[in-house]
């Protein structure tokens, strides 16, 4: 007698229709969710320039150096180190870019960005991997090693031209390209003020528009960093070094090579982030505190955006937008965000109350409440609120992703040749 197996309900669900959604597909739904309540958001407050292409234009500005931080943040902690010196990192390319573009061009000012903050990098490595020094010491003492140097390199070399030793003189930009004539269409549907329609060409507009190379090179990093780290014999064994290094050596795998080459590659990164604030169009030059914190912005992209390039690209582009946003239109559009934000809170309560995540859904909810009492009761926002907002929605992006977080095993953690 032959006995007949069948699968249960259970088991069904997960190989049938119940099967779990694509991580790629979940992205591109709440791309959709998140277009549709600032779209909503921008028809009912009256706020076009939440979807005008000039915020998005000044978003991508904003979001290059923030994505190369991020970068940088994950070649490092992908091989096991911390790097919470990307600041540093990202000062020191400010000021290299400044002072090589300044005598010899934006080109020679973006690789002595990279040159500046790979020397950054290069001194985290030999502290945390050679010498075994805390990585979060480490980082401290880069941030504050990189702001000192440039403060002095600066008055002694920018100050004789720029009579200021806390800028550099006016360095020449990289040229800016738009695809025409889609961007002049898609500039015609947004003067059209239709609701979803023109909300679209706006974003679409903003991002074909005014390009520089230095943005398209680093959206190109993001694929070259996945197909580096996450499909060659290369990305594997670094990647390893920051799971397993016991594991990795006993295969070979020479550790301590693979750390510095990651941690310097890292500090490359940051410098053409600070790079992007004086090379793209918007700038002068050189100015102390240009980089306002924005490479613990970008390691906060990287946490956000789980050590992956695709988490972090999307991490960037919305502390990007939340930067640009305050910039183009101030109070006005930061308060028309909580509108925005209430339904975006009732989409994630609908979708914990589907999943019967009570208490999530309880939370959500609240939330929600909250985010809508502080839009019907207030007007508009204090100046001093809406300078601090990318800040702001570093922490509450932060705190909702705390819990689905996944770093590499070892990070953090000093290694020693031969230990086990």
């Amino acid at each position: 007698m032959t006995a007949v197996v069948t699968k249960s309900a259970p088991e069904d669900r997960k190989t049938g229709l119940g099967r779990r959604m694509p991580g790629w597909a979940r992205v591109l739904l709440w791309v959709a969710v998140g277009f549709l309540a600032v779209s909503i958001t921008s028809y009912q407050t009256g706020v076009p320039q939440l979807t005008s292409s000039g915020t998005v234009q000044a978003a991508v500005r904003l979001g290059i150096p923030i994505l190369l931080a991020a970068l940088g943040g994950l070649w490092a902690e992908r091989s096991g180190v911390i790097n919470i010196g990307l600041e540093g990192m990202m000062i020191l390319g400010t000021w290299g870019g400044a002072w090589a573009g300044y005598q010899w061009g934006p080109l020679a000012g973006l690789v002595a960005a990279a040159v500046f903050g790979a020397l950054g990098g290069l001194v985290h490595a030999v502290a945390t991997v050679t010498f075994g020094v805390n990585h979060i010491v480490s980082g401290v003492a880069i941030n504050l090693l990189g702001a000192g140097t440039a403060k002095y390199l600066s008055t002694l070399l920018f100050e004789p031209i720029s009579r200021n030793p806390r800028e550099s003189p006016p360095v020449p930009k990289f040229d800016t390209y738009s695809m025409q004539p889609v961007a002049g269409w898609l500039q015609e549907l947004e003067d059209l003020q239709r609701v979803g329609v023109s909300d679209a060409a706006g974003i679409l507009g903003g991002l074909v528009s005014g390009v520089s190379p230095l943005t398209m090179l680093a959206y190109l990093l993001v694929p070259v960093s996945y197909l580096v780290l996450w499909r060659s014999p290369f990305g594997l064994r670094l990647r390893s070094c920051g799971e397993n290094p016991v594991a990795a050596e006993s295969l070979g795998v020479n550790v301590y090579r693979y750390k510095y080459i990651a941690v310097i590659i890292s500090g490359a990164l940051a410098g053409l982030g600070g790079a992007a604030l004086i090379l793209n169009p918007g700038q002068a030059g050189y100015l102390e505190g240009q980089t306002n914190n924005r490479g613990f912005i970008g390691l906060a992209a990287m946490i956000f955006g789980n050590w992956r390039p695709g988490g972090l690209l999307g991490g960037a582009a919305l502390f990007g937008y939340s930067d640009g946003l305050q910039l183009r239109s101030g109070e006005t559009s930061v308060h028309a965000l909580f509108y925005g934000a209430t339904l975006l809170l009732v989409v994630v309560t609908a979708m914990q109350v589907w999943r019967r995540s009570w208490f999530a859904a309880g939370l959500a909810l609240v939330a929600a409440a909250v985010m809508y009492a502080v839009y019907w009761y207030t007007d508009s926002l204090p100046e001093e609120l809406t300078a601090y907002t990318p800040h702001l929605v570093t922490l509450v992006v932060l705190a909702a992703a705390s819990q689905r977080l996944r770093p590499p095993e070892a990070n953090g953690l000093q290694y020693r040749r031969g230990e086990d």
